[in-house]
């Protein structure tokens, strides 16, 4: 029966849906992110224009857009708000979260379930999923997927050796089995190959539709040319959102849950865009001292790609 695993690590936790040795969905949550579901204080900084747009800030000073004006709620004046999506790392980073005025007690939502096991994640196939959303590159059998993460939708590109219309129905329930494990959500675009006939077209449909099955969505009918479109619920950032819109800081975080593993102290050695996000975290790295039990410095090397920093024993 599928059930949430979760791991809480530095600078993020991680929560997964797996199902039996799979990973069938995924989020990833931000340290200092405020969670989708969330009720917070938050004061009501603009009433926008024509009763739409309003902003306001929490005590921290992060501002969020409320689409409607709260009624009766003056400027200046304090509000509970309930958070309906996260701020979004990506191509625009003036996006703020999304927010709407609450009557609900204050809460914290947290990601549930049970705690990770030592290495569970790594024997789900952890590593290759972050592979995905960092690289875009998604292989099926008899085909591929390439993903591009646009401000407007996710867009997916279907390409193989199998004849059109068995391409066709494999990509598209790979680019939906991919959409539901990479936690995408907004609006989804997905280009097959032309196969022809109206028949092989509902196919490809319905392959999409089992494959997300059981989860909030909508979808068009596949066109002539091949292309079909998704709209789920978009609450959180995606992993190949947030791997598109701070390349660095996410593969710091990935650093240091490859670090911690480790024994003792140790060096951690990266690309120095890494490097530059770990010493303004110095946090992250107190944080990676106290789990291995030893003392952690840094080394930048240029000749590393920016995916492949390790962790050397002193």
């Amino acid at each position: 029966m599928p059930e949430w695993v979760v791991e809480r690590g530095i600078g993020e936790t991680r929560a997964v849906l797996t199902d039996g040795d799979r990973i069938i969905e995924s989020k990833v949550l931000l340290d200092g992110t405020v969670p989708a579901g969330s009720v917070v204080p938050a004061r009501l900084v603009s009433v926008g224009q024509g009763g739409r747009n309003a902003l306001a800030a929490l005590e921290d000073g992060t501002e969020l857009l409320l689409p409607r004006r709260p009624v009766g709620i003056s400027e200046g004046r304090w509000l509970n708000v309930e958070i309906t999506r996260e701020v979004t790392p990506g191509p625009e980073p003036w996006k703020r979260a999304l927010a709407r005025p609450s009557d609900e007690p204050l809460r914290i939502v947290k990601p549930e379930g049970r705690p990770a096991q030592r290495g569970e994640l790594d024997r789900l196939g952890w590593a290759d999923l972050i592979d995905e959303a960092a690289s875009g590159d998604i292989l099926f059998g008899g085909g591929a997927l390439r993903l591009f993460v646009t401000p407007a939708m996710t867009l997916f590109d279907v390409d193989g050796s199998l004849p059109p219309v068995e391409l066709a129905i494999a990509g598209a329930r790979a680019a939906a089995q991919a959409i539901r494990r990479l936690g995408i959500g907004g609006s989804i675009g997905i280009d097959l190959p032309t196969s022809g006939s109206k028949a092989s077209r509902t196919a490809a449909g319905e392959a999409i539709d089992t494959a997300l099955a059981g989860t909030a969505f909508e979808r068009t009918a596949v066109n002539g040319f091949g292309f079909v479109q998704i709209v789920r619920p978009r609450r959180f950032a995606s992993l190949p959102e947030i791997y598109a819109g701070d390349r660095a800081a996410a593969e710091a975080r990935a650093l240091l849950r490859r670090a911690e593993t480790h024994v003792g102290g140790i060096a951690l050695a990266a690309h120095p865009a890494v490097i530059a996000v770990l010493e303004n975290r110095l946090d992250w790295i107190e944080a990676l001292a106290r789990r291995v039990g030893g003392t952690v410095t840094l080394r930048a090397d240029p000749r590393l790609a920016i995916s492949a920093g390790h962790a050397e024993p002193l």
